[in-house]
């Protein structure tokens, strides 16, 4: 592992004292702290249906959450592609919690990506409300709609815009936001040894004129009495505290909040360090704000809210098929499955998520706008992948279970030979968890699993 920047020792020494370093630096040469969370969507007790490889104890602070022990390595599992769980560094788990978002409500986080603090979102909203992810790097904003359309999220929207183009569509509209600011990443220095390569004494005063920035724009979005999380995957105090002072000299309708999570320590000023010495993590720095403008009570939620015109189609992107395609959805619900609020644009139908005026995406760049629920293949629409991933087994109208062999072979893109079954569009699964689309057709399972999730 690289030495620690001579600038960055003299740093942590003076955030920590000498004893407090020398633990610090005994921390970082002991295994990097993993966890995985269960989602919640599935499971909403958080308990899995079947053993994961690895499984330890509770992370405390988080529900459904769990450490992974020893050298296993879930991701393996084809249960991780079906969405059961999702991968998650422990002390990252903390700011959503002190989010606290409800369902119902309106949520933006704000600098998403890849995806880890938005499916935790989803998951403790519970399908209901709206969910707006954002990312303005291209690149990352396609893996962060991956891997909430692989969590099965029906109610989030995924842009790829800077902070204050949302701004202007979305003033004061948010009930929760979360600000997970890019930051100079000391948290990662025990996981990724080149974050201490790319650190340097001036990277902190960067990142935190950009950090005041975000945080700008955010505060412009949140209702009266709406809650705002603050956090970075850093130690410095120009990062946190010092943007934190910077933000509130100008903004006197916030204020920090108080609160306490279980197995941290207590945020009685409204912000807790997490260092790795001093818990099972990699650190990060957690602040809670409230915005008491105007606020009487509190805030109304999203379902409170008339959901703007309804008679325009939707803008999510869908590079597949034409526009004069068939739109509609083939025959793979079970009776009594529907999906409300349809729209079709551009080769693809979409369940709308709810509380979300179309006209306020117009111009924006819009990956993912709720749950793709078919696309078009020239002349024919099929099922998209993504609704297969929402679905429990029981919503479809055909699902067959699949060995673990057969699950591995469905994501490499084999196709299956599984008995005399009705022809069809089939919903695959294994130990009850949906892993994507086959098309039952001559004594064969043909393979409708994405090319570019295929595993090897």
């Amino acid at each position: 592992m690289n030495p620690l920047p001579p600038a960055y020792i003299s740093q942590m020494k003076r955030l920590l004292g000498e004893a407090g370093f020398f633990a610090y630096q005994n921390a970082l040469e002991q295994p990097v702290a993993r966890a995985l969370r269960v989602n919640l969507l599935l499971c909403p007790d958080g308990t899995p249906p079947c053993p994961i490889d690895g499984l330890g104890g509770p992370v405390p602070w988080a529900g459904g959450a769990y450490f992974v022990e020893g050298d296993a390595r879930p991701g393996l599992s084809p249960l991780h592609e079906g969405g059961l769980f999702y991968l998650q560094e422990p002390s990252a788990l903390a700011p959503v919690s002190a989010l606290d978002p409800q369902p119902g409500e309106r949520v933006l986080d704000l600098c998403a990506a890849p995806g880890g603090k938005s499916t935790q979102i989803a998951a403790l909203m519970g399908g209901q409300g709206l969910l707006v992810c954002n990312e303005p790097v291209p690149s990352r904003a396609q893996v962060l709609s991956r891997n909430l359309e692989r969590m099965g999220v029906q109610n989030a929207v995924v842009t790829c815009a800077l902070p204050g183009q949302l701004t202007s569509r979305f003033p004061a509209f948010f009930d929760r936001i979360l600000v997970d600011a890019p930051c100079s990443g000391e948290g990662m220095f025990r996981r990724q040894a080149e974050a201490r390569d790319e650190w340097n004494e001036n990277s902190p005063r960067g990142c935190a004129d950009r950090q005041l920035d975000i945080l700008e724009e955010a505060s412009r979005m949140l209702v009266p009495g709406g809650t705002l999380v603050y956090s970075t995957c850093t130690f410095n105090d120009t990062e946190n505290e010092g943007v934190l002072r910077r933000f509130l000299d100008i903004h006197d309708e916030f204020t920090l909040v108080p609160f306490a999570l279980p197995g941290l320590p207590r945020a009685d000023c409204g912000y807790v360090h997490l260092y790795p010495h001093e818990i099972r993590g990699e650190g990060h720095f957690v602040s809670l704000l409230q915005n008491h403008s105007g606020a009487s009570s509190a805030p109304e939620c999203a379902a409170q809210r008339p959901l703007g015109r309804a008679n325009k189609p939707a803008r999510g992107q869908c590079s597949r098929g034409t526009k004069d395609a068939p739109l509609s959805l083939p025959d793979v619900l079970a009776p009594g499955v529907h999906f409300p609020r349809l729209r079709a644009s551009g080769g693809c139908l979409w369940a709308w998520p709810d509380g979300l005026d179309p006209e306020l995406l117009t111009g924006l760049r819009v990956l993912r706008t709720g749950l793709l629920l078919a696309h078009a293949e020239g002349r024919r629409a099929e099922p998209d992948h993504a609704l297969a991933m929402a679905l429990r087994p029981k919503q479809a109208a055909r699902s067959v279970s699949l060995t673990y062999e057969q699950a591995l072979s469905y994501q490499a893109g084999e196709t299956l030979e599984l008995g005399d079954l009705p022809a069809g569009y089939t919903l695959l699964c294994h130990e009850g968890v949906s892993l994507g689309w086959g098309k039952q057709a001559n004594g064969q399972m043909k393979n409708h699993y994405p090319k570019g999730l295929r595993r090897r």
